[in-house]
């Protein structure tokens, strides 16, 4: 088994094992703590341009089951976990997690202490950093990280949206929704089937003529990776939307682009928040949520509070206060800043998409 360095943005530096394939990459650095659900993780499109960090000791211990994906591909830019098991126990898994990171390209390293290098991610923040199988020159690898581009300012759902459009459900169901794809999760799209929606899912620079020809009753803003910042036809985009009249949900990146339609601007989080078991609180019911998140920018909080008239926040997240959820008052217009469709994950926030059906 080769050796491989994991060299983070201040200097510090992590040896391990190789582990996928071997080569090098950069990335920004962060962590889940889901104890399941590796392989939504690794294709889930938010992730982009991020190198992910597993809190949970193994990993690939359930093997690759080839349908389980939350896009077509891995869009993780590289992995870090403790045990990276080859060897698999479920039956009805298709292959080995070294089998699916060789066929996807991916570099990762194992054999690293994982709990060392949480702790300074959340002491030291979210940072670039570099891993290598195959170049064990600290200088070179240096190098190589400075020239990585940093996730503040960088757009990224370009990268991942769909090429052309296209359509999922039943063409005589009850409901339209135009999706658009910024980094749209498969299962969000299986939570608006089921629920007797057609979809048209949209390229995420689509001009908004294109967009309303289609006719749809309600609009859908996806997740995505990057810094909402930096999107600025999305923006525009969904300012048309919102004039339009017709009812709009956004998660995640979805609602940091409507808060900066609605004129409120968001902020890079000091680690980020990457898990199954987030919990958050809803202040239109007083109920509480167990959420699975996925996300390195927030809306700033202190600008909701100061626009009442504006917008309300109907969620909290109940470990850092941070704005989870958000209404516009004079559109009828919502997002969550998690993912209600999470799978496997929890079902507590289901409902919102039963409340946005309910708005067409």
């Amino acid at each position: 088994m080769s050796n491989a360095l994991l060299l983070l943005e201040d200097g510090t530096v992590f040896r391990g094992r190789a582990a996928g394939k071997i080569g090098t990459t950069t990335g920004e650095i962060c962590f889940n703590t889901g104890m399941t659900g590796y392989q939504e993780i690794f294709t889930d499109p938010s992730y982009s341009g991020q190198i992910l960090v597993a809190t949970n000791v193994h990993i690939g211990n359930y093997g690759i089951k080839n349908d389980e994906v939350e896009s077509e591909s891995v869009k993780i830019a590289g992995f870090v976990c403790r045990n990276f098991n080859v060897p698999y126990s479920r039956i009805r898994a298709d292959r080995s997690i070294q089998d699916y990171f060789e066929a996807e390209n991916l570099v990762a390293i194992e054999d690293v202490d994982t709990r060392a290098l949480v702790q300074h991610i959340r002491m030291q923040g979210a940072m670039n950093c570099i891993i290598s199988s195959e170049i064990s020159d600290l200088d070179e690898l240096k190098k190589r990280l400075r020239e990585t581009p940093s996730m503040e300012g960088l757009e990224l759902s370009s990268r991942v949206t769909t090429a052309e459009p296209y359509f999922v459900g039943n063409p005589e169901a009850r409901r339209r929704i135009a999706v658009m794809d910024f980094g749209v999760k498969k299962n969000i799209l299986r939570c608006f089937e089921g629920r007797d929606c057609y979809l048209k899912v949209f390229p995420a620079r689509t001009p908004f003529s294109e967009v309303k020809a289609w006719n749809p009753e309600g609009y859908f803003l996806s997740n995505g990776p990057g810094d909402p910042a930096s999107m600025d036809y999305a923006v525009t985009l969904t300012r048309q939307m919102l004039a339009d009249g017709k009812p709009l949900f956004g998660i995640c990146l979805g609602q940091q682009i409507l808060a900066l339609a609605a004129g409120l601007p968001t902020y890079k989080l000091h680690h980020g928040h990457r898990g199954i078991n987030h919990p958050v609180k809803n202040l239109l019911t007083g109920r509480g949520e167990i959420t699975s998140q996925n996300h390195g920018f927030g809306v700033l909080e202190q600008a909701v509070y100061d626009s009442p008239s504006l917008v309300e926040a109907t969620h909290i997240n109940l470990n850092d206060n941070t704005v989870e959820g958000i209404r516009l008052k004079d559109k009828p217009a919502f997002s969550v800043q998690y993912h209600p469709e999470a799978s496997p994950g929890p079902h507590d926030a289901r409902y919102l998409f039963d409340q946005f059906v309910e708005m067409l």
